[in-house]
C-alpha cells in the first residue's frame, strides 16, 4: 500500500517561491506515476504536474508551464513541487497522489495548505 505524506505548505508573498515534498514509501512497481493536485475553496481538484518514477519524464498542464516543476530524488523516494511567481490565486490545499500507470490516482496524501498573500 503507498502512502504519501506531503509537507513544505505555507504562507508566502505574491511573487514568491515555496517546494513542496512528498515523501512515499511502498512503491512496490516501477511503473508509478507521481502528480501533484490542488483544491481551492469551492473549487474541483486541479492537476499540476506528474512524473514518472521510472524514468523521469514529467508533463504539465498549460496553466502551470513555466511556474511550476516537478521532480523526484529517487534513491529518496521523494517528489518535489518546486513552485515560482506565485499568485493568490495559487492558493490551495495541494496533494501529492500515486497511481499504477494506466490506472486511477488512487494513493493520495493528506494534503499540504499553501496560502499566497497580496
Amino acid at each position: 500500500q503507498v502512502q504519501l505524506v506531503e509537507s513544505g505548505g505555507g504562507l508566502v508573498q505574491a511573487g514568491g517561491s515555496l517546494r513542496l515534498s512528498c515523501a512515499a514509501s511502498g512503491l512496490t512497481y516501477s511503473s508509478y506515476e507521481m502528480a501533484w493536485f490542488r483544491q481551492a475553496p469551492g473549487k474541483e481538484r486541479e492537476f499540476l504536474s506528474a512524473i514518472l518514477w521510472s524514468g523521469g519524464s514529467t508533463r504539465y498542464p498549460t496553466f502551470v508551464r513555466g511556474r511550476f516543476t516537478i521532480s523526484r530524488d529517487y534513491a529518496k523516494n521523494t517528489v518535489f513541487l518546486q513552485m515560482n511567481s506565485l499568485k493568490p490565486e495559487d492558493t490551495a490545499v495541494y496533494y501529492c497522489a500515486a497511481r499504477v500507470v494506466g490506472t486511477p490516482f488512487n494513493s493520495w496524501g493528506q494534503g499540504t495548505q499553501v496560502t499566497v498573500l497580496s
